[in-house]
C-alpha cells in the first residue's frame, strides 16, 4: 500500500532543453554508466587536477551546485525536488567532509516472495542515479534502502515471504554498493512518536487516496478503509524515525509530492521514476496481477524449507 538542479526563473526552458538531450543517452535501466559527456568532464578534471598536483596547488572541491545538477535531471526526477536549497545543504555537508551524499529510499513488498526482472531494473536504475553523482563528485552517493517491513505485515504477508523477498533484494543491493535497514528496526532504535495528527482523523483527500491503494494491496483482516487509517498513522510515526536515523540525508522517494504528508518533514524529498525515465511504478507490486502468498500456500517456502516463520 506504501505507495536539483537548482531552480531559477529559466528552468521550463532548462527542463525542454533536458529533455531534448535525454533522447539521446543510453538506457538508463541496464548496468551502472557514466555518460560520454561526463566522461570526457572526468578526463579533464583529472587532468586539471594533476597540473594543480604538480605545481603544488591545492585541487578546488566541486561546488554543491554541481552535484545538484548531476542528478537532478529530467532522466530521473518526475517532478521538482521539494527544497533545492536544502538539498544544497545536504551535499554543501558532505562536500566538506569528503563524504558521499547520502540518499534514503523505501522499498517495500507486493505479492510477490522472489526478486524478479522488474526489481532488478529498478536497482539498476538507483546504481545510474548514484554514478550520476560519482562522475562529478569522487566521493559519489551512498544509496539506503528501508525495508518496509511494517507496512508489508499491515498488508498481510508473511514473515517468512517478507524475509525471503527482503534477503534477495538486500543481496542485489550490496552488489551494487547499496546499504539496507528496515523500518521496524529505526522505529525501535530511535523510539519515535508522532507529532502529527495524534487522533483517528485522516485528510480526507489522502484517505481517499490510500483507500484506493488499499483496494488493490490490503490483504489484512480488517476493513480496507480501516486498513488505510492505520497505515497513515503508522506512517506518522515511521517518517519521525527516519528523520531521526538520517537528519543529513535526502529522502528519495517514487511517489509524487501528492503524498509529501507521509514523508520526514523536515528532510528534503527528491520524487524520482522507478524503472526508467516516465516509469514511476513501484517494482514491488509488478506483475500487477500477480497472486498474493497466504500462510497456507506460499510460495517462497520451498527456497527457506528449514527456516521458520519467525519475525
Amino acid at each position: 500500500m506504501s505507495d536539483y538542479e537548482v531552480l531559477t526563473v529559466s528552468d521550463m526552458t532548462s527542463r525542454r532543453a533536458s529533455d531534448e538531450r535525454s533522447v539521446s543517452e543510453p538506457a538508463l535501466h541496464g548496468a551502472p554508466y557514466r555518460h560520454a559527456e561526463s566522461m570526457s568532464s572526468a578526463a579533464r578534471n583529472a587532468g586539471r587536477s594533476l597540473a594543480a598536483r604538480s605545481l603544488n596547488k591545492p585541487v578546488p572541491k566541486v561546488s554543491p551546485e554541481n552535484v545538484l545538477r548531476a542528478f537532478n535531471t529530467w532522466a530521473f526526477k518526475r517532478e521538482h525536488p521539494s527544497d533545492p536549497q536544502l538539498i544544497l545543504q545536504v551535499i554543501a555537508e558532505a562536500v566538506a567532509h569528503d563524504r558521499p551524499v547520502p540518499f534514503v529510499v523505501y522499498w517495500g513488498k507486493g505479492p510477490r516472495c522472489q526478486i524478479d526482472e522488474h526489481d532488478v531494473k529498478c536497482l539498476d536504475y538507483l546504481a545510474a542515479f548514484a554514478s550520476r553523482v560519482s562522475a562529478v563528485y569522487a566521493p559519489g552517493a551512498l544509496m539506503k534502502l528501508i525495508f518496509t517491513d511494517t507496512h508489508a505485515r499491515l498488508n498481510g504477508y508473511t514473515d517468512l515471504g517478507i524475509r525471503t523477498y527482503c534477503g534477495a533484494i538486500e543481496a542485489q543491493a550490496h552488489r551494487r554498493g547499496f546499504e539496507t535497514c528496515t523500518l521496524s528496526k529505526l522505529i525501535e532504535t530511535t523510539q519515535a512518536k508522532a507529532e502529527d495528527y495524534l487522533d483517528d482523523k485522516v485528510p480526507e483527500d489522502m484517505l481517499a487516496k490510500l483507500s484506493a491503494s488499499a483496494m488493490k494491496w490490503y490483504h489484512g483482516a480488517d476493513t480496507v478503509e480501516r486498513g488505510a487509517v492505520t497505515y497513515f498513522h503508522m506512517n506518522m510515526i515511521e517518517k519521525r524515525a527516519v528523520e531521526l536515523a538520517f537528519p543529513n540525508a535526502i529522502f528519495a522517494t517514487f511517489n509524487s509530492s501528492k503524498f509529501r504528508i507521509l514523508f520526514p518533514k523536515r528532510m528534503p524529498i527528491f520524487y524520482m521514476y522507478s524503472l526508467q525515465r516516465g516509469t514511476s511504478v513501484k517494482p514491488w507490486f509488478l506483475p500487477a496481477d500477480t497472486p498474493p502468498c497466504d500462510a497456507s500456500s506460499c510460495r517462497c517456502r520451498s527456497a527457506n524449507s528449514g527456516s521458520a516463520d519467525r519475525p
